[in-house]
């Protein structure tokens, strides 16, 4: 081999040289930013870790943050805020009645008959809230529900006599009788800024005076009281009810003599429905992450519903598209994706839930999702199993805390047997104990109560969770405001509680 051709021998042995040198540092590099991606999911997993002596501590800061909510007015993150309902639907009651239930972008209206210890008919619409009567007055909000409670009526009624309405509010309103309470503060995107303090029920019998339409509020509750009254009305030992879906919430049934906060408090059945408010709970032992803190930064009630923040349908998706959008900046994991995974909200909780759920081999669903909605085209199978893995992170923590907190209000009422005395033996045999529960998260999503399920048997124990039963209430927040008001239209205090 002559001088030139060893010199090209030696190029392309320089050249190939190179090119192998290139093509291990892009390896080196690409395993390195795997390994950033994975670091961040072990990191994000560690920080939403819910050992059961963590649920055991965050179901007794619930169980001491109900007592001073009880004790005072702004004793407690929790407002505990009466409710004034002191008999619930038991199966006696008779005749039609109408029910209003607005809570967020929808607004329903519902046509109750119950007879014979059974709701014969229930008739509804719904219609979606213009956006603009979100921001905009309390009488064009009630102006608008008015009419449309009007339009229903008039077709399904021709009678001209006075009819009797449960008007489901699902914002915080404290409560001055059954029938009348004015509103604390908006939730869930609403800001009509001349409503706050305002007697809401007052307003609305005004839009329907107004409206023409004779028909009158005789029970203004949350959506947890009337899923609690629907609840009772099928099963009286029904103590508590639990809404997951977009928003969270709870209530549950409480001695008055417990309710430091009115004393001298009467009430015919010695006990009174509490709403809650429980979304706003907030505790040290609570595992937040700096997710948490970024969402919380994001949103319109900063240092508000922090609880609400970690367990709700509106807020989930949005955690996992920050850790996702971290790991596209960091890893490199999702190519020149990354700043579609910049904008607020784009992954919601039901592609949350549809990624978790996607149990396909190759996860066709979740390729899908990301092209689709996040724009993220061609991600390898070890990337998509990654987003599964974060969207399980974040269903289960929020179910695990959900479960802790039904199970804080048990303890509160004694219903969790944690009460052992020295021998060893429990103080009395369990009591049969039902919690209502509605809501898209824990109805529609098997995973989430899957896992909220399972938390409660490690909390409490295989004995004791066999004696508490989650029982689904279709349409409770309707149905369970129309019979609040078959309930206290004619004063009938009769009902057990």
């Amino acid at each position: 081999m002559g001088r030139v051709g060893l010199g090209v021998a030696a190029g392309c042995a320089a050249a190939t040289c190179a090119i192998a040198a290139v093509l291990v540092a892009r390896r080196a590099s690409a395993r390195a930013r795997w390994r950033r991606a994975v670091a961040l999911l072990r990191e994000f997993e560690e920080g939403c870790a819910t050992p059961p002596a963590r649920l055991r501590q965050v179901v007794d800061a619930m169980v001491v943050e109900m007592h001073a909510g009880l004790a005072s007015d702004g004793g407690s993150k929790l407002k505990m805020l009466l409710t004034f309902v002191d008999a619930l639907p038991n199966g006696n009651e008779d005749g039609i009645y109408y029910a209003i239930d607005l809570g967020g972008t929808n607004f329903r209206a519902l046509k109750v008959e119950v007879g014979a210890g059974s709701v014969v008919t229930s008739r509804k619409v719904e219609l979606p809230i213009p956006e603009e009567l979100t921001k905009g007055t309390i009488e064009e909000l009630f102006n608008f529900v008015a009419l449309a409670l009007k339009d229903f009526v008039e077709r399904e009624d021709e009678k001209d006599e006075q009819k009797a309405l449960g008007f489901t509010f699902s914002f915080p309103v404290r409560q001055t009788s059954v029938s009348s309470g004015s509103l604390i503060r908006w939730t869930k995107g609403f800001s009509i800024a001349n409503a706050v303090g305002k007697d809401v029920a007052q307003c609305l019998n005004e839009a329907l005076a107004g409206s023409g339409l004779n028909v009158r509020v005789t029970a203004l509750v949350n959506d947890t009281v009337g899923t609690l009254a629907l609840g009772h009305y099928h099963d009286e030992d029904t103590v508590a009810a639990v809404i997951i879906g977009a928003g969270t919430n709870a209530c549950y049934i409480e001695r008055t003599d417990a309710i430091i906060k009115c004393q001298g408090l009467l009430t015919n059945s010695g006990g009174m429905v509490v709403n809650m408010e429980w979304g706003n709970f907030w505790s040290s032992h609570l595992p937040r992450t700096p997710y948490d803190i970024s969402l919380d930064d994001e949103t319109q009630n900063r240092n508000d519903q922090g609880f609400e923040k970690m367990i709700s349908g509106i807020y989930l998706g949005e955690i996992a598209r920050l850790v996702l959008h971290r790991m596209a900046l960091e890893s490199d994991v999702f190519g020149d994706a990354a700043d579609n995974l910049s904008i607020p909200f784009t992954l919601s909780t039901p592609l949350l839930a549809a990624i978790r759920e996607d149990d396909s081999p190759d996860l066709s669903e979740v390729k899908r999702i990301l092209q689709e909605h996040l724009k993220i085209p061609d991600t390898p199978l070890k990337t998509r199993r990654l987003v599964v893995k974060v969207c399980d992170i974040i269903t289960r923590r929020a179910a695990r805390l959900a479960a802790a907190g039904i199970v804080g209000i048990l303890k509160k009422l004694g219903r969790d047997r944690s009460g052992v005395a020295s021998s060893g033996r429990m103080r009395g045999q369990p009591r049969r104990t039902v919690v209502a529960i509605e809501g898209g998260l824990y109805q529609g999503y098997p995973v989430f109560r899957e896992y909220l399920d399972k938390a409660l048997v490690e909390i409490m124990g295989e004995e004791v969770a066999r004696t508490v039963e989650l029982t689904v209430m279709e349409d409770g927040s309707g149905v369970g405001a129309a019979l609040l008001a078959a309930v206290h239209s004619s004063n009938r205090q009769q009902g057990s509680i």
